[in-house]
């Protein structure tokens, strides 16, 4: 295939996975909007309970508006994740070997289930965590506690959906001890740069900028990266 014909595929694969998370997207707005009010449970799971005022306030006209979409994108991500992978590895398909396909095809359902550990990790340890850090961070009396929506929810989906992608990292360097670009010894001769990239990483990605997270996502980033290294002698024991 010629370099144009190539874009073309991109381009079909990049719409095919528009699709998948345009149709997640409709489920969100469905359980966002619908009789399940995902963002009143949502609200009531993580925010701080006072019975003198909401736990959350919207002060700007749309802000109501863009927090729903922006909870509703979300779960679209997250339902259309089988079919991002999936076209991701249409994509690359032509230019692997049986051998290679066939090992990927396997690896397919750890890349999903991966993913969903993620998003379990971050509700139940990472966002719970990270809020009560940041919202009891003071104790002041002089203080009201109310964070706005967009903020609020910005910071719930950031942390859930980077929990997600983190936990793909195993799965990533499997794929790539599979394509020989990396083996076992070379990962564990670079475990002290490993860490730093992973500080650093972690401390870009988090959305709140404070301690606390960080370390609550630089720590599961590491340890996955020492499971990658543990996949990675798969391939290379095979060859």
């Amino acid at each position: 295939m010629s370099l144009f014909d190539h874009l073309i595929e991109l381009r079909t694969r990049l719409i095919r996975a528009s699709l998948g998370v345009l149709g997640g997207m409709v489920i969100g707005l469905l359980l966002v909007l619908g009789p399940f009010q995902l963002m009143d449970f949502v609200i009531s799971t993580f925010a701080p309970t006072n019975d003198l005022y909401p736990p959350v306030q919207a002060v700007g006209t749309a802000e109501a508006f863009t927090s729903y979409m922006t909870v509703a994108l979300t779960i679209g991500i997250i339902l259309g994740m089988p079919v991002i992978v999936y076209q991701l590895f249409a994509f690359i398909r032509p230019g692997l070997n049986r051998e290679e396909k066939f090992a990927i095809y396997k690896a397919m359902p750890f890349v999903l289930g991966f993913f969903a550990t993620g998003l379990a990790f971050g509700w139940f340890i990472t966002v719970p965590t990270a809020i009560r850090f940041l919202i009891g961070f003071s104790d002041s009396t002089l203080i009201q506690v109310q964070p706005t929506l967009s903020d609020f929810i910005r910071t719930i989906t950031l942390l859930l959906v980077m929990n997600g992608v983190v936990f793909e990292l195993p799965i990533i360097i499997y794929v790539l001890a599979l394509l020989e670009i990396v083996t076992p010894a070379q990962l564990r001769a670079y475990r002290r740069y490993a860490l730093v990239a992973v500080v650093i990483v972690a401390a870009i990605i988090t959305p709140t900028g404070d301690p606390v997270n960080l370390a609550l996502l630089a720590l599961p980033m590491y340890l996955l990266f020492e499971l990658g290294i543990l996949l990675a002698h798969i391939p290379a024991r095979r060859r």
